[in-house]
C-alpha cells in the first residue's frame, strides 16, 4: 500500500462524486424494479416454519481437511488462472441473478473474469461446498446488510447454493427493504437488507432514495436493528455511499440539528452507534458477526497504467503489482473500521477483501450492466469513458471469492453432530 498522491487527491475530489452519483443510480433503480416484482405475502408467512419434521435428515461432516490451515492468512495471495474449476456456477444456471450483474447475457464478449482463482500464500482456500454450507445454515438465518455491492454478495451466495436445492424447495421473496431466499428442507434462509449507511438515513427507503441528497442519522439505528435481532449470521458492509463528497449532512443528538460532517468523522460516529447496538442486542453465544471491508473501484486507468486516461472498460487481466492500492479505497476509513471492531466487547470478524479485490480491474460490469433500470443503449456503450460502471461486479466473479472466504471462516467454528 502507498499513500495517496496530491495529484490523485485532486482528481478524485473532482471526478469521484460525478462518476459515483451516476453509477450508484443503478443500485437504486434495481430496488425499485424488485419492489414491483414483490409478491404481497405477509412477512410472517414468509418466515413461518414449515409444518412437520425437516425432510432432509442427512448431515454433512466437516473434516479437518475442509478447514483452513492454522495460521493461514487468506487475504494475502495472488490470482491464478483456473479455467477447470472456476467459475463455481454458470451465469445461465442461476435464475436469481439480476440484469445488473449478468455481463455475458448483456453482451460482454469475453468470460476471462470468471476463471481466476484466489490463491493465498502458503495455504489453500477451501473449495466452496454448497451442501456443507446448507448444513451449517440448518434452522438458521444468514443476512447480508449494506448497499448494492452487498446485494451482489447476497446474490452470489444464493447462486452458489441454489443448484443443489430441488425445485419447489426454494423461493425468493422480495419484501423491501429485504430479499429473502428460503431453503425449505433446511428450514433456512439467506437474506439481504438494504441499509447503505448501516445507521438510519433518508436513503433507507427501498424504492425512493438518492445519493445526491444524503442525510444520515448518525446516532439512530433502531429501525434497522429490529430486523437484525435474532439473526444467526450477520454480514455487514458500508462504504461507497459515504464517499459521494468529502462532507455529509447528518444529525447527531438532536434529530432536527442538521450539520455538515467530515465523512471520516461521520463514519466513526456511525460505527460507534452500530457497536453500541451490537453490545446491547447480540447474543455472542448464538450469533456470528462479520464485516466486509470496502469494495474497491477502478474508475481511472492511470492508477495502474500511468499516462492513460481511461477506466476499467476493456480490461481482461488482474493487476499484477502486489503492492497496488487504488485511490478509491480510503485508508483512513479502513483504520477506523479496524479500531471500532478491536474495541468491541463481542467478536466481529473483519473480512478484509479490499486488497485482493483491488487487483481485479477486469471484473466490473462496465458497459454490460444497467443504467436507470435499462441496459445501456448502443450509443451509451460506444462511450465507455462516460458510461462504464467500474464499481459493481459481474457474476460469477469476485463476490464469489468473498463468499468463499466467508464460508471458510464459518467452517472454522462449525461443530459436527456426534
Amino acid at each position: 500500500m502507498h499513500s495517496f498522491k496530491s495529484l490523485s487527491d485532486r482528481k478524485i475530489h473532482t471526478l469521484f462524486p460525478i462518476v459515483l452519483s451516476s453509477i450508484i443510480i443503478l443500485g437504486s433503480v434495481r430496488l425499485i424494479l424488485d419492489s414491483f416484482k414483490s409478491n404481497q405475502s405477509n412477512i410472517l408467512k414468509v418466515y413461518g416454519k414449515p409444518n412437520g419434521e425437516n425432510n432432509n435428515g442427512v448431515h454433512v461432516v466437516v473434516s479437518p481437511e475442509d478447514r483452513l490451515k492454522e495460521g493461514c492468512n487468506v487475504f494475502e495471495g495472488k490470482w491464478v488462472w483456473d479455467n477447470e474449476s472456476y467459475p463455481l456456477y454458470q451465469e445461465q444456471s442461476c435464475p436469481y441473478l439480476v440484469k445488473q450483474t449478468t455481463c455475458l447475457k448483456n453482451g460482454r464478449p469475453d468470460s476471462f473474469y470468471q476463471n481466476w482463482r484466489w490463491q493465498p500464500h502458503g495455504c489453500n482456500l477451501p473449495r466452496f461446498d454448497p451442501l456443507k454450507l446448507l448444513d451449517m445454515l440448518r434452522g438458521k438465518r444468514m443476512m447480508f446488510i449494506g448497499d448494492s455491492l452487498q446485494r451482489g454478495q447476497f446474490e452470489s451466495m444464493v447462486c452458489l447454493v441454489q443448484s443443489v436445492i430441488p425445485e419447489g424447495k426454494k423461493s425468493l421473496h422480495r419484501i423491501p427493504p429485504m430479499k429473502i431466499f428460503k431453503i425449505e428442507e433446511y428450514d433456512a434462509s439467506i437474506e439481504y437488507y438494504w441499509a447503505p449507511f448501516i445507521v438510519e438515513s433518508i436513503s433507507d427507503h427501498a424504492t425512493n432514495h438518492t445519493v445526491h441528497k444524503r442525510m444520515v442519522r448518525l446516532d439512530s439505528i433502531a429501525k434497522h436493528g429490529k430486523h437484525w435481532q435474532g439473526v444467526d449470521i450477520l454480514v455487514f458492509e458500508s462504504y461507497i455511499w459515504w464517499m459521494h463528497k468529502p462532507l455529509v449532512n447528518a444529525t447527531y443528538g438532536l434529530p432536527d440539528d442538521v450539520k455538515e460532517y467530515n465523512v471520516t468523522t461521520a463514519y466513526r460516529l456511525a460505527l460507534k452507534t452500530w457497536a453500541d447496538w451490537l453490545e446491547s442486542n447480540i447474543n455472542p453465544l448464538t450469533q456470528k458477526l462479520f464485516f466486509m471491508t470496502m469494495s474497491p473501484t477502478h474508475l481511472w486507468s492511470w492508477e495502474w497504467q500511468p499516462g492513460s486516461d481511461e477506466n476499467c472498460f476493456n480490461e481482461s487481466y488482474p493487476i499484477q503489482d502486489p503492492s497496488y492500492w487504488g485511490t478509491g479505497s480510503n485508508l483512513e476509513i479502513m483504520e477506523l473500521l479496524k479500531q471500532a471492531i478491536a474495541e468491541l466487547k463481542i467478536d466481529v470478524t473483519l473480512l478484509n477483501i479490499t486488497q485482493l479485490s483491488e487487483y481485479r480491474k477486469d471484473a466490473h460490469t462496465t458497459i454490460y450492466g444497467e443504467r436507470k433500470g435499462k441496459l445501456l443503449t448502443k450509443e451509451q456503450r460506444a462511450d465507455p469513458k462516460s458510461f462504464a460502471d467500474c464499481i459493481h461486479w459481474c457474476l460469477p466473479g469476485v463476490p464469489d471469492i468473498w463468499n468463499q472466504i466467508l464460508y471458510a471462516h464459518l467452517l472454522t467454528t462449525f461443530q459436527n453432530l456426534t
